[in-house]
């Protein structure tokens, strides 16, 4: 199937589920238009029946300020979202990064916008979680930790994160992501069995535990894991994407300039920095409590301010990004 087709099966695929539901809110991710504009006749559709109401949501950080401008302008996301959109929700704190001023949006778009706080899960992880944990033989072992997301381009800091030195006593571990290619998970484990204080560990449904039980943290800069680091209040090193968006470096050169991370840019990556950064000693908590993290507690109240009383009040409201 080509992209063309494949675009116009989704757009149906869309407009059938909406005309189904028929929803009090549709909320868009990102994109005003969706891929390749597939969501625009079902927005004409919504828009004219005029119940729906529409809410674009957005990340604290997207691109580089001129990047953005210059996409949102060629897509037509950014009159898409002056013409069809009753509220923009972004999942961030200003106090480290105002879309709205950075990124000049139009003065009608940032009178939409309303800032959630970022969605960091301030909920404790499911007991099993634990269980899982000791299955791993991490129960009582001192240990930094090393994410990539995803992993599918974080083989390079994995790598300069194995080659690393750690202080007397304290274990390595690298959770490499389900994107990560077999041959860069090969060689990972090859590493770790001629040392005794590093770990590989392929899978974990959450590592939401291992973050807050780890000493210190050296990931990239994704959106969900410094959520999930500033919430933990572990000490955290970022090792941003830089390429192709700068969303990740930009991110964490903000919330280096406010000490709540650490960063080395990527052209600066090597172990023996990693060494030395780990065997320093710090605390990330303090930092992090001026940091609005309350977005998954205050999109339920933000969800009834849109639609209204006239409507049932949510009881769960669930995020991706």
């Amino acid at each position: 199937m080509g992209l063309d087709e494949l675009v116009q099966l989704r757009a149906g695929a869309i407009a059938s589920a909406l005309e189904a539901f028929d929803p009090d809110v549709l909320i868009v991710d990102k994109r005003a238009l969706g891929i390749r504009r597939e969501l625009r006749p079902s927005l004409d559709v919504l828009h004219a029946a005029g119940r729906a109401r529409l809410v674009l949501g957005l990340r604290d950080v997207l691109d580089a300020p001129s990047e953005v401008r210059r996409e949102w302008s060629a897509s037509g996301d950014a009159d898409a979202a002056l013409e069809y959109y009753d509220a923009v929700w972004i999942y961030g704190d200003p106090l480290i990064y105002d879309v709205a001023t950075e990124c000049a949006l139009d003065p009608v778009l940032q009178e939409k916008i309303s800032y959630s706080g970022y969605l960091a899960r301030r909920h404790d992880p499911p007991a099993d979680l634990d269980t899982e944990m000791r299955a791993l033989g991490l129960g009582d072992v001192r240990f930094t930790l090393c994410l990539v997301g995803g992993g599918q381009d974080g083989h390079v800091l994995a790598d300069r994160f194995a080659h690393a030195r750690f202080p007397a006593g304290m274990r390595g571990v690298i959770v490499t992501g389900p994107f990560m290619p077999q041959d860069e998970r090969h060689h990972l484990h090859h590493i770790a069995e001629l040392r005794s204080d590093l770990q590989v560990v392929e899978f974990l449904r959450d590592p939401t535990l291992l973050i807050r039980r780890a000493e210190s943290v050296v990931a990239m800069g994704g959106y969900n894991t410094v959520c999930e680091v500033l919430v933990a209040g572990t000490r955290a090193l970022i090792v941003p994407r830089a390429t192709p968006r700068r969303e990740q470096l930009i991110r964490a050169e903000r919330m280096s300039e406010l000490g709540l991370v650490d960063i080395v840019r990527p052209g600066d990556l090597r172990s023996n920095v990693l060494s030395r950064w780990i065997a320093r000693e710090g605390d990330a908590e303090s930092a992090a409590q001026g940091v609005d993290l309350d977005g998954l507690d205050r999109l339920p109240q933000m969800l009834r301010d849109l639609v209204g009383a006239g409507t049932a009040e949510p009881e769960t409201v669930y995020a991706g990004v």
